[in-house]
């Protein structure tokens, strides 16, 4: 019973993020806003709602473990699982501007949440230097890159919407996260006890891989479309996203304690992967489907060397 209620945790969580940013997307198209802030806010904010959730749930039922490893294990996941499944599905070709800019990006604010949590908490004062880098992270994005996956075609459509069924979708989409947090956290940790496992091991595949079902389908999704910039991008972007806005606003909701297995095996784990990143890029602009294969590799070998 326990499996099916994380499942179903899980489900609602996802619905609940989808429901809310249909209709809040919604919302914004009729009140005029251009398509590139609804993506730059809404979207973007959205698609990180059930992360988001899951984190500030655990943190306030004190299942820092949970929460810490939800974020490193999606990072971790999002760099190895997700690209090395996208690149299989189709060779990803980069632009000049991912090896300028967002690979960039996403080094910097992998090390910094690692400095912040070498001391063994990331306070509420890291949590808003973290909130005050993602707003000018956003500020630069939008006015000087301009790059958002959301299009006047997808704003018209929204406009088309009703009103009230967009705030019932908001009210719906806010419910379902809230619902969906509670029963995900809850059965995790169950699960992690009744087997054994730490809520460490919990989050970092389990939960943090059900939370990265997003970013997965939508990479995937681009690869198939062979839109596979944008794969890459999401998958960057949501990198960067995770520590700035998630770890940023559960530390300023409450401050995380941080295990010393974080420190001194995960996060290692994590740059290490980022660093492996930088030169697999750089050969021919491309990671072929070969590079996907040894990017998988990698992600079962550090599963193994976590659960054995």
């Amino acid at each position: 019973m326990t499996y099916l209620l994380l499942l179903l945790g899980l489900l609602v969580l996802l619905l609940g993020g989808k429901f809310l940013v249909d209709g809040a997307s919604a919302i914004a198209a009729r009140m005029g806003l251009s398509p590139g802030l609804i993506g730059l806010t809404v979207v973007a904010f959205g698609t990180s709602a059930p992360e988001l959730l899951v984190c500030i749930t655990a943190a306030l039922k004190g299942a820092n473990d949970i929460t810490m490893g939800n974020v490193v294990g999606s990072n971790i996941s999002n760099i190895t699982l997700v690209l090395g499944l996208s690149a299989l599905v189709y060779p990803i070709f980069l632009s000049r501007s991912t090896l300028k800019l967002d690979y960039p990006f996403t080094l910097i604010s992998s090390v910094l949440f690692f400095l912040m949590a070498f001391n063994g908490k990331i306070s509420l004062f890291e949590g808003l230097v973290l909130l005050f880098f993602l707003i000018l992270l956003n500020w630069y994005f939008f006015k000087k890159i301009e790059r958002v996956e959301f299009s006047e075609d997808d704003a018209l459509i929204l406009k088309k919407k009703s009103k009230w069924l967009s705030l019932l979708m908001i009210i719906m989409g806010a419910s379902g996260l809230y619902l969906g947090s509670e029963l995900f956290v809850e059965n995790g940790s169950l699960i992690a006890q009744t087997w054994g496992i730490s809520e460490r091991v919990i989050g970092i595949t389990v939960i943090a891989v059900g939370t990265s079902l997003p970013e997965l389908a939508t990479s995937i999704l681009a690869a198939v479309k062979k839109e596979t910039d944008l794969a890459l991008g999401n998958i960057l972007g949501s990198n960067i996203m995770n520590v700035l806005s998630i770890v940023g606003l559960t530390a300023v909701i409450k401050p995380i304690q941080v295990a010393p297995e974080f420190i001194y095996g995960d996060f290692l784990w994590m740059l290490g992967f980022t660093l492996i990143l930088l030169p697999i890029m750089r050969i021919n602009l491309t990671i072929s489907r070969i590079n996907g294969a040894l990017l998988l590799l990698l992600y079962l070998v550090y599963l193994y060397v976590l659960i054995v």
